[in-house]
């Protein structure tokens, strides 16, 4: 059984539980019901360079290791843990992962 995704308000929980009667009835597909999902799901937090820089050191990672695995520049997660620069898009929707489940689901 999946975990339900925590709504934002009353009023996407509703949404969300009908929506998933409906998709298990098989009056929304799988697309339709992705939309929904995304729906209630948290935003993904923002990551300073202090915390890249915690998240490298759980992970016990250099930061040559942890750019090949977001698949970015060794001189990006520099730009990224000094402040020059933010992480967006896939690469913080990775880091997200990371920080959640670890290396073993980016690997």
């Amino acid at each position: 059984m999946k975990a339900k995704p925590k709504a934002k308000s009353r009023i996407l929980e509703a949404v969300h539980e009908t929506s998933s009667d409906l998709h298990r009835l098989g009056f929304i597909d799988k697309r339709k019901m992705r939309k929904f999902d995304v729906l209630c799901l948290d935003p993904i937090p923002q990551y300073d360079g202090k915390k890249i820089r915690a998240l490298r050191d759980h992970l016990q990672v250099s930061q040559a290791v942890l750019a090949a695995v977001l698949n970015t520049s060794l001189s990006t997660v520099r730009k990224w843990e000094i402040g020059d620069k933010h992480p967006s898009g896939p690469s913080l929707k990775l880091l997200n992962l990371l920080d959640r489940k670890g290396l073993e689901a980016v690997i």
